[in-house]
């Protein structure tokens, strides 16, 4: 019975990253920004999602915990390659690319051009919540972090958000 009970939990866990590769992609590019780079945060999340979906207990929590696993990855990988950029600047003249991954309301992708600029734990939530669709409480489970944290940390970004918009519509006035 225990061994059935693995099996469907191996089976969700494989038809969950299947049917949610794309958001996940688009979470992992949210952070390092590098077509190449998200795809291996991607590849490293799914093997240690398969790796280790014996320990999950409950099947609702499937959807945050990959989530969680994808986050510390894309993470993981940014501690290591800013080791790597600042030991060699000169390679790093690459050409930015837009991900069209995320659809924009506004066009151009201003707004998600300023989500990007927010501190990590700010950009964390406002991605998770607006663009991922995940409740404040699933954000706070993916970051391991209290709830009112969560919503500070949202409010706090939104306000920043709302601010640099502002500031930008004046400018272009």
């Amino acid at each position: 019975m225990v061994r059935k009970m693995e099996k469907d939990i191996y089976d969700l866990t494989v038809d969950h990253i299947l049917e949610n590769q794309e958001k996940a992609y688009r979470l992992a590019y949210s952070y390092v920004q590098d077509r190449d780079a998200a795809l291996d945060v991607v590849q490293n999340a799914v093997c240690q999602a398969l790796e280790k979906c014996w320990g999950i207990r409950k099947k609702t929590a499937l959807k945050t915990w990959y989530y969680k696993i994808v986050v510390n990855e894309a993470l993981q990988y940014l501690r290591r390659n800013r080791r790597e950029i600042s030991t060699r600047p000169e390679e790093m003249k690459e050409e930015a690319f837009l991900e069209e991954g995320y659809e924009r309301s506004d066009g151009d992708g201003q707004i998600f051009a300023r989500v990007m600029k927010l501190p990590p734990d700010m950009k964390t939530v406002v991605i998770l919540r607006f663009y991922e669709q995940l409740s404040l409480a699933e954000i706070a489970k993916v970051t391991d972090t209290n709830l009112n944290t969560v919503k500070s940390r949202l409010y706090a970004a939104l306000k920043k958000l709302r601010k640099s918009l502002e500031e930008m519509e004046y400018e272009r006035a």
